[in-house]
């Protein structure tokens, strides 16, 4: 979960001390609501990415070297594990009782694409998720997106193929596009 004891309150203002400037903490907000995260999360998100920020920077470590791209990266590796232990909890509710059905928000005006595309999104894998937020919404180079989760650039070229080509058919079956 998103949640840490270490957290501001949600309308606190970090001022000069704060390590994100106002464009990264949008950018960090971005990356966690394209990931799946649920608006009531977004905040406790930017909050743990200031957080591994500033525990970087106490323990000694050297600070990224583009601090926009790592906050993206550790934004998408939270919504990650956001997806993950969505998925425990459920598992564990479905242990303890009937499954139920899933709650919606309501009242909030999409357009049918952006829904098309959200629910395309949730259906990928996570890996593919990841790698098609970062590139396509944070606007990260594959080169960068490589470097930051460690993997060759080869791979992500990859999976972004992959998540490309499986939100198409989607948005295609869906008659959205």
């Amino acid at each position: 979960m998103l949640r840490g004891d270490a957290r501001c309150g949600q309308g606190e203002d970090l001022g000069a001390d704060d390590p994100l400037d106002a464009a990264q903490q949008r950018r960090v907000r971005a990356v966690l609501a394209l990931g799946g995260v649920p608006q009531s999360d977004l905040p406790d998100g930017v909050q743990q990415v200031r957080l591994r920020l500033l525990e970087r920077t106490a323990s000694g470590r050297e600070a990224p070297r583009d601090v926009s791209a790592w906050a993206a990266v550790v934004a998408s590796n939270l919504a990650m594990d956001w997806h993950r232990a969505k998925r425990r909890r459920e598992r564990l509710g479905e242990r303890l009782a009937a499954l139920h059905e899933p709650v919606h928000p309501s009242g909030e005006e999409t357009s049918l694409l952006s829904l098309a595309v959200a629910r395309g999104l949730d259906e990928l894998p996570p890996a593919q998720r990841q790698v098609l937020v970062l590139r396509f919404f944070a606007d990260l180079p594959v080169r960068d997106i490589a470097g930051q989760l460690g993997v060759p650039e080869g791979t992500v070229k990859s999976r972004l193929h992959t998540a490309v080509r499986a939100l198409r058919e989607r948005l295609h079956e869906d008659e959205v596009v």
